[in-house]
C-alpha cells in the first residue's frame, strides 16, 4: 500500500470511529456524575407495576398490593395474583354514601381512603380478582375518576338536602346505578383456574383475615399504646390507630421485613424531597451548603436547578435531618405533614454510602427512573409516616405486649 492509499485508509478509520469515541466520551461523562446506586439487600415477593392514574385511589391500589404479598406469603397465591382494586373502591363508596347522608354532609366526601377501608372491605365483602372487576366501564383505558368522584358526590348531596322531606328507599339503588355505569357489576360469583368462588370464598380460600392486621401510628399528643382516630380527612371510618413511639414504629417495619412481610404505608409525598422519579429524602439543606462550601463564588456558573439538586440530595446523597418524635409532632400539628399517597414497603436497600433505605411499590405505573420503585431513606420514613397497616404476626413480642395484642 503506497503512502496515498495509507493516508486515506487512515483518514477513513478515524471518520469511522470519531463517533463511537465521542459516544465512549459522553457515557464515560455520564458515569462519572454523581448519582444514587442502589443495591437490594432485601426483597419480599410483590406483584406488578399498577397504574391508578388520574384517580385519588392509592389507598386501594397500595393495600391490594400489600393483601396479594399476604397471600404469596401464605403460599395461597404467587407472583401473578391480581385482585381488583376498584372492588374496595365500589363497596367503599357505597358505605360511605351511607353515613354521609346520616351525618347531613358533615363527613368528608371523595375518591380518598385509607388503609382500613381495604381491610373492612376484605373483612365484610370479600374480594374479587382485577380480571372480573377492572372498573373501566366508562370507555378509557386507565382509571380517570373525575366524572365518577363529581357524580357520586353530587348525588350525595342531593340526598343531604332531603328534597322529599324523607329519604325514598330507591336513593341507595340510584347511587350505586353510578357506580355500576363506571365500574362494572359486583361479580356474585367468578371462576379461578376451574374453580368457582364467591367474593367471601375466595378470601377463605386465600387465607386471608381481616382481624390479623392492625393500623399503628405515632404521635404524642394522644398516650402512647393506646388507640385513637387519626385526625384525617379520608379517616372518615374513625378507624382506631395503634400509638407508638417512633422508634418502635420504625423497629415493626424492620421485624416485618425481615421475616418476610410487607407494610402498607401511608404518607407525605408533597416534599421537595420525593421526587417524581423513585427517591425520597429528607435533605439537611444547610449542613450539605456547608459540605459544598459555603462560599458564594462556589456556585458561580451553576444554575439554580443544580444548585438545589445538590443541596436536595436530588443527585446523589448527601446529609439528610435527623429525625426526632417532636419533629414528627411539630410538622403534623403545622400541617407540613399531610395525608397524601398509600404505598407498599416491601424492602430494604443500600446506597453506593451503604445507607439503608426502604424499598417501596407505588401505584404510578412504571414510567419513573426505576420502573415503578421508590428508595425511601430512614429519616424520610422516620418523619413522613402517617400511619401503617401491618399484620400482627409482624409485631415485635415486646411491642404487641405493650400494645395489648396477644
Amino acid at each position: 500500500m503506497n503512502l496515498k492509499f495509507k493516508i486515506l485508509a487512515i483518514a477513513a478509520l478515524c471518520v469511522a470511529l470519531g463517533p463511537l469515541a465521542a459516544q465512549n466520551k459522553k457515557a464515560k461523562k455520564e458515569e462519572e456524575k454523581p448519582s444514587y446506586k442502589f443495591t437490594t439487600v432485601k426483597a419480599n415477593p410483590i406483584t406488578s407495576i399498577k397504574n391508578q392514574n388520574r384517580s385519588g385511589t392509592c389507598w386501594s391500589f397500595s393495600t391490594i398490593a400489600f393483601l396479594e404479598s399476604e397471600a404469596i406469603k401464605k403460599g395461597t397465591a404467587d407472583t401473578t395474583i391480581n385482585l381488583s382494586p376498584m372492588f374496595p373502591v365500589y363497596m367503599s363508596y357505597i358505605d360511605k354514601a351511607d353515613k354521609y347522608v346520616r351525618m347531613d354532609g358533615t363527613l368528608n366526601f371523595g375518591g380518598g381512603g385509607s388503609a382500613d377501608d381495604v381491610i373492612y372491605v376484605l373483612g365484610h365483602y370479600g374480594m374479587v380478582p382485577e380480571k372480573d372487576m377492572q372498573g373501566l366501564n366508562y370507555g378509557e383505558n386507565k382509571h380517570i375518576h373525575g366524572e365518577l368522584d363529581a357524580l357520586t358526590k353530587a348525588y350525595a348531596d342531593v340526598m343531604v338536602k332531603n328534597p322529599n322531606r324523607k329519604l325514598s328507599p330507591a336513593w341507595k339503588n340510584g347511587f350505586e346505578g353510578i357506580l355500576k355505569a363506571y365500574l362494572g357489576e359486583i361479580p356474585e360469583t367468578f371462576s379461578i383456574d376451574g374453580k368457582e368462588y364467591t367474593p367471601q370464598s375466595y378470601v377463605k380460600a386465600l387465607g386471608l383475615n381481616a382481624n390479623d392486621y392492625i393500623a399503628i401510628t405515632s404521635y404524642t399528643h394522644h398516650p402512647f399504646y393506646t388507640q385513637f382516630a387519626v385526625e384525617v380527612p379520608d379517616n372518615w371510618r374513625g378507624t382506631q390507630y395503634y400509638n407508638v413511639p417512633m422508634d418502635e414504629m420504625m423497629a415493626i417495619i424492620d421485624n416485618a421485613l425481615d421475616n418476610g412481610y410487607t407494610i402498607a404505608w401511608g404518607t407525605d409525598v408533597s416534599e421537595k424531597g420525593f421526587t417524581r422519579d423513585g427517591l425520597a429524602v429528607v435533605p439537611d439543606v444547610e449542613a450539605n451548603e456547608k459540605t459544598h462550601g459555603s462560599d458564594q463564588a462556589r456556585w458561580v456558573g451553576v444554575s439554580n436547578d443544580d444548585k438545589n439538586a445538590t443541596l436536595y440530595n436530588l443527585k446523589a446523597p448527601g446529609k439528610e435531618k435527623v429525625i426526632t418524635q417532636q419533629m414528627r409532632q411539630e410538622a403534623y400539628d403545622n400541617k407540613e405533614t399531610t395525608d397524601d399517597h398509600g404505598l407498599q414497603i416491601f424492602g430494604i436497600a443500600k446506597d453506593q454510602n451503604g445507607t439503608k433505605y426502604y424499598m417501596v411499590k407505588n401505584s404510578w405505573g412504571t414510567g419513573s427512573k426505576y420502573k415503578g420503585i421508590w428508595y425511601a431513606s430512614v429519616p424520610f420514613v422516620q418523619y413522613k409516616t402517617m400511619d401503617i397497616c401491618v399484620n400482627k404476626a409482624a409485631i415485635p413480642a415486646d411491642i404487641r405486649a405493650k400494645m395489648g395484642i396477644k
